[in-house]
């Protein structure tokens, strides 16, 4: 396992001197990707506004990692709570999502609870699950619209 594939709060990454917190951890089986190229970005956050993007998100984890090494990824030391979790295959490493014609995904995605997408990505509660104290196992299945 690398050092990337440990997720860590987002509130964190820039923080060296913080404390370590102590929580659980949540893994992530990555199932359905269909090549190696690029890398997967993972996120998971507890706040509903910033799903699925999750950026700027004080309540989240995020990694990075290269696609061959990304069938199980791991976020470390997870504070108990309610959390969503977004996937992206990003094949070409440009750290956004490419749509065709502005609408439809180039790129592969998944979420937990394999919520269902219609005509935008699901629902913060679609995907939520609950982190508690015991390790949490999830497996994301890939999509992929062309």
């Amino acid at each position: 396992m690398t050092a990337a594939m440990l997720g860590a709060p987002a509130a964190q990454l820039s923080a060296q001197t913080a404390p370590a917190l102590r929580g659980t951890q949540v893994v992530i089986e990555v199932a359905n990707l269909r090549n190696t190229d690029g890398v997967v970005r993972a996120c998971m956050t507890r706040d509903s506004q910033r799903f699925p993007r999750c950026q700027n998100s004080a309540q989240g984890y995020r990694t990075v990692v290269p696609a061959g090494e990304a069938t199980t990824l791991r976020f470390a030391n997870v504070q108990p709570g309610t959390y969503a979790i977004a996937l992206l295959h990003d094949e070409n490493d440009n750290g956004k999502a490419d749509r065709v014609l502005g609408m439809m995904p180039r790129e592969g995605f998944g979420f937990s609870n394999d919520a269902p997408v219609n005509m935008g990505p699901p629902s913060f509660g679609d995907a939520a699950i609950q982190v508690g104290a015991r390790e949490l196992h999830q497996t994301i299945r890939m999509r992929y619209m062309l």
